[in-house]
Order: C-alpha cells, then sequence, then structure tokens
C-alpha cells in the first residue's frame, strides 16, 4: 500500500513538472515572438522542453506525451489563424510533423541515456555492496552475525523483505524474519506455512516458491553442502537477472562465511579436547612417575615392619613410622589438589563467602603444613592487628598451605619463610617470603600452570605435580583477586595474591 501511494506521488510530480516546462517554454516562445525571432526558434524552445522533460520524469510516456502537447501549444499560440488548432498554410502540418519527430526522438534518445547511466549507477551500486558484504562478513563472528550481516545487505541491494532459515544439525532452525518496512499479520502468517518450501529447498538443494509462495527460497549452499535457506519476498516485481545474478553471490559469501565459521568452531573445539587430551595425559604420567615413589616408600616400610618389626629399636621403628606418615600426608595432600582443581576446571566449586580474619585464617593453616616445616623458621607480620577479608575460609586455608609447603620443599632446612598481610584500599594483600635460591626468570610465567614444576626438585628427589600454585592460582581468581611471584635480592622469592577486604559486620 506504501507503495502504491509513493508510486502515485511520484506521477503527479512528474504531470507537474511537465505542466510547468510547457508553461515556461510557452511564456518564452512568447517572448521571442514579441522580438521578431522566427517560428524555428520557438520550435527549438518546445523541443528544449521536452529535452528536459524526458531528463526528469521517470517514464518515457512524459515525453512522448509532452511531444504531442507541445506541437498542439505551437498550432494554437504561433500560427495562422491563432487561438485555433487550423492551419492555412500548406507547409504547417510538415512543420508539425518535423516538430513531433524532433521532439520525440530528442526526448527518446535523452531518455536512453539517463536510462543507461541509471543502470551503470545500479551496477556500481550492486557492486559496492557485494564488495561491502565480503567486508562484512569477514568482520563477522558468529552464525547470527553472518545471517544478520547477509539479510541487511540482501535488503540494501533489493528492498525487499528477507526472511532466514540457518540449519542446525542439518535440519531448519528457527525462522529470522528481516523486515524492510514490516511484516503485515497475514503475511507473517503465510510466510510461517512455507516452511514446508524452505525445507523442500534444504533437501533438494534447489530454488523453490516465488510463484505460488509470498518469497522466492534460496539455498544459501557451498557446493553440495547447505548451511540455510533464504526467502526473498518477491511481490509482483520479479528480480531482474543482474540482481538475480548478485544475490546468488551474496549468498555464496554467506554460505563461504558459514563454511569458514563452522570450520573455525570445529578446529577451537578439537584444540580444546586436544587440550584436556594432553591435560590428562600429563596427569597420568606424572600421577604414574610421582606416586611410586612414595607408594613404594610405603610398601617397602611396611614391609620391613611386618618381616623385621621385632629386631627394630624403638628408633629405628619412629623414623620408620613418621617415613609412613610423611608420604601418607603428601599422597592425601595431593589428592586434595586434585579434587580441588577439578571443582575448579567443571565449575562446581561455589564459594561460601564470609567475613574472617586473616591472622586466624594464616593460624590454622599453619596447623596443617607439611611437618617438615618444622625444620624452618617460620615468621608472621601483620601491618594491623584486625584485619578482615571476605573470602571462603577454608579453601583460602588451602592457598597458605599450598604456598608455605612450596616454601618448605624448595628451600634449604633453617631458611626463613615470612607471612606478612597489609591493607590496599579496599584489598588485603598477602606475601609469603623466602630466603631460598629464588626462581629463575624464564620459569616465572609458567609457575602458575598446571603440571608445571620446572627443573626443581624438592629436597626427597620427588618432582611436584605442578598442581599447588595452579590451584591457588585458580582460588585467588575465583576471589577476585590476583597473583604473581617476584625473587628478591641478593636471594629468595615471595609470592603475593590480593583478597577482597571485610567489613565488620554488626548484629543488633
Amino acid at each position: 500500500m506504501q507503495r502504491e501511494h509513493s508510486a502515485l506521488r511520484s506521477s503527479l510530480k512528474d504531470i507537474g513538472r511537465c505542466i510547468c516546462i510547457l508553461f515556461f517554454a510557452t511564456l518564452v516562445g512568447h517572448l521571442f515572438a514579441g522580438m521578431g525571432f522566427t517560428e524555428a526558434n520557438i520550435i527549438t524552445i518546445y523541443i528544449l522542453g521536452v529535452l528536459i522533460i524526458s531528463l526528469i520524469t521517470v517514464h518515457r510516456i512524459y515525453s512522448l506525451i509532452s511531444s504531442i502537447i507541445s506541437v498542439m501549444i505551437f498550432n494554437f499560440f504561433f500560427t495562422v489563424p491563432q487561438f485555433t488548432f487550423r492551419a492555412y498554410e500548406k507547409g504547417y502540418p510538415v512543420t508539425f510533423l518535423v516538430m513531433f519527430l524532433s521532439a520525440f526522438i530528442t526526448g527518446t534518445l535523452a531518455g536512453r541515456l539517463k536510462s543507461h547511466a541509471k543502470q551503470a549507477a545500479q551496477a556500481a551500486y550492486r557492486t559496492k555492496v557485494l564488495l561491502d558484504t565480503n567486508q562484512l562478513l569477514q568482520q563477522a563472528s558468529g552464525k547470527n552475525e553472518i545471517a544478520e550481516a547477509t539479510a541487511k545487505q540482501i535488503i540494501k541491494l533489493l528492498d525487499r523483505d528477507v526472511v532466514m532459515y540457518l540449519t542446525e544439525e542439518k535440519k531448519l532452525g528457527q525462522l529470522r524474519i528481516f523486515p524492510v518496512d514490516g511484516f503485515e499479520i497475514s503475511d507473517r502468517e503465510r510466510i510461517l506455512e512455507e516452511r514446508r518450501i524452505a525445507e523442500l529447498v534444504l533437501k533438494n538443494n534447489q530454488h523453490a516458491g516465488a510463484t505460488t509462495a509470498a518469497c522466492l527460497y534460496l539455498a544459501i549452499r557451498v557446493n553440495n553442502k547447505v548451511y540455510g535457506v533464504v526467502g526473498i519476498r518477491i511481490g509482483e516485481a520479479p528480480l531482474d537477472a543482474f540482481e538475480n545474478n548478485i544475490l546468488l553471490s551474496i549468498l555464496g559469501e554467506c554460505a563461504l562465511a558459514l563454511e569458514n565459521e563452522k570450520n573455525a568452531r570445529e578446529k577451537e573445539e578439537a584444540a580444546v579436547m586436544a587440550k584436556n587430551e594432553q591435560l590428562r595425559a600429563n596427569l597420568l604420567r606424572s600421577i604414574s612417575h610421582d606416586l611410586r615413589t612414595p607408594l613404594t616408600s610405603i610398601s617397602g616400610n611396611a614391609s620391613n615392619l611386618l618381616s623385621n618389626g621385632g629386631w627394630f629399636d624403638e628408633e629405628t621403628k619412629k623414623q620408620i613410622y613418621t617415613d609412613i606418615y610423611d608420604d601418607a600426608m603428601w599422597l592425601i595432600n595431593l589428592v586434595e589438589n586434585l579434587l580441588s582443581v577439578t571443582k575448579i576446571e567443571e565449575g562446581r566449586m561455589n564459594l561460601k563467602l564470609s567475613t574472617e580474619l586473616i591472622e586466624e585464617i594464616i593460624t590454622e593453616a599453619l596447623c596443617h603444613v607439611d611437618r617438615k616445616s618444622s625444620e624452618h623458621k617460620i615468621q608472621v607480620k601483620l601491618e594491623e592487628e584486625y584485619m578482615l577479608v571476605r573470602v571462603d575460609a577454608r579453601l583460602l586455608i588451602q592457598v597458605i598451605i599450598n604456598m608455605v609447603d612450596n616454601a618448605v620443599k624448595y628451600t634449604p632446612k633453617g631458611s626463613e619463610i615470612i607471612i606478612s598481610a597489609k591493607t590496599e584500599e579496599n584489598m588485603v594483600r598477602v606475601e609469603i617470603a623466602d630466603n631460598g635460591p629464588g626462581i629463575p626468570d624464564e620459569m616465572k610465567p609458567r609457575v602458575f600452570d598446571m603440571f608445571y614444576s620446572g627443573a626443581n626438585r624438592i629436597a626427597d628427589s620427588r618432582r611436584s605435580l605442578g598442581l599447588g600454585l595452579a590451584l591457588c592460582k585458580s582460588i585467588v581468581v575465583a576471589h577476585g583477586g590476583s597473583i604473581a611471584v617476584r625473587n628478591v635480592v641478593p636471594h629468595g622469592t615471595v609470592f603475593s595474591f590480593t583478597l577482597p577486604a571485610g567489613e565488620v559486620e554488626l548484629h543488633e
């Protein structure tokens, strides 16, 4: 309906332009006649008027009718007898015919020139749309963005409503409608009923619709692979050959973009699977290699106690019991870290936040650190007596245990370990420093990676699985904090992390 009103307004404008130009030509003709110019000069004015009409109006019919009317006006106003449609001289009919043919041919040629210029402009515009489509599809990420960019370019090219189905597991997905001026309810219902036509296009990989349907349905395809179906609302004006070719090119670009997106997604999924498989392989390899030492030690010591327990003195037995206990605690700590890492990686770690004193958390953690910590000097230095943090206390205790154990394992006996805490704006910074040999610069970027333990070995030649610091990082980040490592001069290492500061809760 809107298009019909627009066409009517355009026709009325063209008629008004024709009347104005012919009226102006008549005024100029009277001016020329008053100045004594010949009839040939006046005829030229009308031919010029018809030429202008052919250039500024849409259809050729206006220049044809204007040619006839200009002859009649010339006959009425400028031939003898004036103000009649009769002509006394015998040569006037020939003059009228020549005037009409000249005006008509001139108008026709001008109309053709205008048509060629319009076609060239349309071709340039459509080519630009195709080039813009290529660039937009390269920038689009994801199927939805590709579909939206393609539909907008088709609307830009054809000024027609577009519907689109993308395939999901070789079936049509949800209908998406991209209207120019909005769909009427009846059209929407009809398009929903035409889904079967789109399914046939998907199945047969061929175009369908347009003659009996509201839309022309085309496959978005690369070779024999169909990635979707697009519907173009045709109406009463079919697509011309050039529009159809550009449309097919746009759909080809869309299919290539969807194929590239699918390949990229599959490649990313394959990379994730490969990474998971690599992590699993690393875990199994590390466990099979590193659990052998404590398990062999436990089984060997237990066998000695069973076979020769009666021959051992109390001091020897106590040493064997201590070794079994140390190895068992090492295994328990490993299992705890594995379970925590698994929960965090799978998103099953739910933080139970509460406001706690950092001093109490540190004290509790030190009660559970490696027994070998007694061979080191551990100090706690707090900037303030009461510092509150908003954390999951159980997880934070595990962080401090892992970091202190790490310092104990990689520093010689008698080394000093200092745990400090201070307030920084709305965060609390905790630092665990030692005066051991430090960490090489090339290892620092990877110390928090899972399964990375570097070249260092702990005091008993047992390799670390590289889970402790990775778990610390995951827990700290989950709390909204950050974690870092640095060396100190002349030697030693400082691990630091931040946590949200807590506020005192008053219960009235």
